[in-house]
């Protein structure tokens, strides 16, 4: 024991530690398993709910907005109710709107749940993050963040098989309805073993600056989720989001600058590895749930897999990273600008990978893509903690915390939301160049051999053809929404260097 250890009277001893860190993991794997477990159901959930493409993925991006936006609060909330309130009454407020998403009667009445359920889970992450870190001494932090990440993928791991079986044989709405025991759970372990911690001097919330913050995420996701059905600036609506989205973000800024007890402390971006670490945050945000939004839709809609399958395929990157967090539990003592580099370039392996993906992929070409994306996600979970926070003042954990978490949600909504714009795009580009050879005055096409069984002469055959041409074209928008997220990963590799490590004997 340190002696920093021994100085304090009430630090935890080594099984309560445990028991709490136990918790806590328990709670992240529930927050996680919703994300995944509703992917692999959206292509049933468009079906059900008559939605488009860019409407049904409102139930993923809405989520994750609500989350961004509430997550900073975690600070003052902390501040104002305790830790343990915090906790208790977030995974209960998350376990109910969770049995009301399962019993929504249509899209909108699902999204509004969904929001509810981002913002009574956006403490719990961040929050358990600060706990773990605050009960064990910063030798410990990286064999902790490793078990604690655990969590993080316990979720993907089962959830997506889980949720496509029940979606199959009965209906997209068991997705939800099963995550609801694991909440009652997850409830009853907080109530018994997470112990209020000392509350944080201050209990105002600068209001000025939360709803200016709020405003800006919300407008700028509106806009991204909107804009490609809206024609992006052709559209009266797209610029009246984007001047909110922009002015709302200059008032938060600025009153940040200037108030006596800003929403979110700017001193924190003085920190030159949190700084820094952010970004690569928000560039990890961007990779982590981009293909799990994706391939469901390509794998149902163009190659017709069943929604078992479809969660089998989502579960193996799971698995993916689980091998990678084992592998933190050993190398978590080397220097972590090393997995970083690691993990991103397997991001963009993969990212390649999956870019290489044809009308006929196979279920192999999608698992090994997804096991090697899995892999990066959980080598690079631990050393982005270890960087972000290893110089960060004590009394910033929470608060960092909550902006650690913050940038990573925001990531992950952007990059959902343009990769879905990208498709759609490039579908209807393709099918508009694809079409012109589909000509009378096209030579090949005279020919039986070139023209196979396709034919222009009914409008059956005209209707199969355009079908394919259809279905060829979207293909090719999934193929360069793939290869956004190869550059995505590749781009942030040389931040890395930025970084400044020394290790930790504390």
């Amino acid at each position: 024991m340190s002696a920093a250890e021994a100085a304090a009277p009430d630090a935890p001893t080594g099984l309560r530690r445990a028991l709490i860190l136990a918790t806590l993991t328990t709670t992240v794997a529930l927050y996680a398993m919703t994300l995944t477990i509703a992917n692999v159901a959206l292509p049933q959930m468009q079906g059900a709910l008559s939605a488009t493409q860019d409407q049904i993925a409102w139930v993923v991006t809405f989520n994750i907005v609500a989350t961004a936006v509430a997550t900073p609060m975690t600070g003052w909330l902390t501040a104002r109710f305790g830790q343990r309130r915090v906790m208790v009454y977030g995974v209960l407020g998350f376990t109910v709107a969770t049995f009301f998403c399962g019993i929504a009667n249509n899209l909108p009445e699902l999204v509004a749940y969904r929001i509810v359920q981002g913002l009574c889970g956006a403490p719990l992450v961040p929050l358990s993050q600060a706990i773990v870190l605050d009960v064990y001494p910063k030798r410990l932090h990286g064999m902790a963040t490793s078990f604690f990440g655990i969590g993080v993928v316990i979720g993907p791991i089962f959830a997506p098989s889980l949720g496509g079986y029940l979606s199959e044989i009965y209906s997209w709405r068991w997705v939800f309805f099963v995550v609801v025991p694991f909440g009652i759970m997850s409830f009853i372990g907080v109530w018994v073993f997470v112990r209020e911690g000392s509350k944080q001097a201050g209990g105002n919330l600068d209001w000025s600056g939360f709803l200016a913050l709020s405003i800006a995420i919300a407008s700028f996701q509106l806009m991204l989720d909107r804009g490609e059905r809206q024609d992006w600036f052709e559209s009266t609506e797209i610029l009246f989001e984007a001047a909110i989205a922009a002015t709302a973000f200059y008032v938060f800024v600025v009153h940040s600058l200037t108030a006596r007890a800003p929403f979110l402390n700017p001193r924190l971006m003085l920190d030159r590895n949190f700084s820094i670490g952010l970004l690569l945050t928000l560039i990890f945000g961007m990779l982590n749930f981009t293909p799990m939004v994706l391939l469901p839709s390509m794998l149902k809609g163009l190659q017709g897999y069943p929604d078992s399958m479809i969660g089998l395929l989502l579960a193996v990157r799971g698995a993916g990273t689980l091998a990678g967090f084992i592998i933190m539990l050993f190398g978590n003592r080397l220097d972590p600008r090393i997995w970083l580099v690691i993990g991103f370039s397997l991001q963009a392996i993969a990212g390649w990978g999956m870019a290489q993906f044809d009308i006929n992929a196979t279920t192999w070409d999608v698992i090994w893509t997804s096991v090697l994306q899995g892999l990066g996600v959980g080598l690079l979970w631990v050393p982005l903690t270890l960087i972000t926070f290893a110089t960060l003042e004590a009394r910033y954990l929470a608060e960092g915390t909550a902006v650690f978490h913050l940038l990573r949600n925001i990531g992950s909504s952007i990059h959902i939301s343009i990769s879905i714009a990208l498709v759609i795009r490039s579908t209807q580009v393709n099918y508009s160049d694809l079409s012109e050879y589909v000509s009378p005055f096209n030579e090949a096409l005279k020919y039986p051999w070139a023209r196979g069984l396709w034919s222009m002469e009914n409008t059956a055959g005209l209707a199969a053809l355009s079908s394919e041409i259809q279905r060829q074209s979207t293909m090719i928008g999934y193929i360069n929404a793939f290869y956004f997220y190869a550059a995505t990963a590749a781009f942030v590799i040389p931040l890395v260097f930025l970084v400044r490590w020394r290790r930790q004997i504390a």
